[in-house]
């Protein structure tokens, strides 16, 4: 790290992802000044992690949650604001490195934001490249900005990718937990709970994420993230199923070499290191001890009894618009599932109806990408609604 405080800005700092880069950024306050934090609604969290890092702007995208901010911030010299615009804005201030942690396409505007400021933006919110790759990377282009991938298995690909021999790989291993259903059969998924299906036997994540994790769909969309990260194409990108989660990804080259990267399932460990790079740092993270765990186990993915991972190939090889098709209809199913409106297979049912309904639209502009999400949630939420009719 340099000598000189490293400005950050954290977009999402209440979520799971965000809370832990609190957590880091807590840890050693004098490597960093915060320029400004931002939330959905929950304000009171908000404003406490604001004080706790002597932030200088907190946004709350919620704008009836901004009164509770103010109140909260009340005596100190910290500035507030609220709304989708105020979100953007924040990101578009100057800081050396910015978490871009808001999940779904609700984050779209204020990642972009962040790259067009040609700073170094720790992506952990999947959308960003799923849904409108090619902008996204256009303006990483223009901007000369450096995306860091946060998702474990990415930044382990990252991490493992040899300096100057990118030509040289000729594939790349993305590992999956399997999830709490790993070994349970269509009819036992048929009659999944939320809670069930929220039980992750490894990661603690957020409750999106973690159905996403019990349908596979979040391999899926990490596979459509590595093609865009990488330049790889669909075929070069494996998954296997690696329930113990200590081998977060491997990088095969053409000499038979494949170089993995090891470590406890915390995501502090990747968080670390975006936030450090290009050094390391301390984390409080668990230490790995091969030793205690004895045995690493491989398998190959049942596509049979988890289809979104098939799903989402087949949307990245359709290119455009069908990605964004993908994660927004499947947004809109995750929370029908976790409201109890619809079952846990119905979720990549949904999605895939919504697919084939609206098929494959150019996706050149945000306002394309913007018109396709809105697209697709309503066709998924009109289906919901029918079926939960029903």
């Amino acid at each position: 790290m340099s000598s000189e405080p490293r400005s950050v800005t954290v977009l999402g700092s209440t979520g799971s992802v965000g809370r832990q880069t609190i957590d880091l950024l807590a840890g050693d306050p004098q490597r960093f000044q915060i320029r400004a934090l931002v939330a959905n609604r929950n304000a009171q969290l908000l404003a406490q992690q604001a004080i706790l890092l002597h932030a200088q702007h907190a946004v709350v995208c919620d704008a009836s949650a901004y009164t509770a901010l103010k109140q909260a911030l009340a005596g100190t010299s910290i500035t507030a604001a609220a709304g989708p615009d105020a979100v953007v804005e924040a990101a578009a201030r100057p800081a050396d490195w910015t978490m871009a942690a808001i999940t779904g396409a609700a984050g779209l505007s204020a990642t972009l934001a962040a790259i067009r400021r040609g700073a170094c933006v720790a992506l952990a919110n999947k959308e960003a490249l799923v849904c409108a790759g090619d902008v996204m990377l256009q303006a990483v282009r223009e901007a000369g900005a450096t995306l860091l991938p946060v998702d474990s298995e990415h930044n382990a690909i990252f991490q493992a990718l040899a300096e100057n021999n990118h030509g040289a790989v000729e594939r790349i291993v993305l590992t999956a937990s399997g999830g709490p259903f790993r070994t349970a059969s269509r009819e036992e998924m048929a009659a999944a709970t939320p809670e069930a299906a929220l039980k992750h036997p490894v990661w603690s994540m957020g409750a999106k994420i973690s159905i996403d994790s019990a349908t596979l769909m979040n391999k899926g969309l990490e596979v459509i993230e590595a093609a865009r990260l990488f330049g790889l194409p669909e075929s070069a990108i494996d998954v296997l199923v690696h329930p113990q989660s200590v081998v977060h990804g491997l990088v095969c080259y053409q000499d038979g070499s494949v170089l993995a990267q090891l470590g406890a399932p915390d995501m502090r460990i990747p968080i670390a290191h975006t936030l450090a790079w290009p050094r390391r740092m301390q984390s409080a993270s668990p230490r790995l001890d091969l030793a205690a765990r004895a045995k690493l186990e491989f398998f190959e993915p049942d596509l049979e009894r988890f289809p979104a991972l098939g799903l989402a190939r087949e949307a990245l090889r359709a290119g455009a618009g069908a990605p964004a098709i993908l994660s927004a209809a499947n947004e809109v199913a995750v929370e029908a599932f976790l409201a109890r409106r619809i079952g846990f297979l119905d979720i990549v049912a949904t999605v895939a109806e919504v697919l084939e309904e609206i098929g494959v639209p150019p996706a050149d502009t945000l306002e394309q990408v913007v018109a396709i999400d809105a697209a697709a949630r309503r066709s998924a939420t009109k289906r919901i609604a029918s079926a939960f009719a029903a």
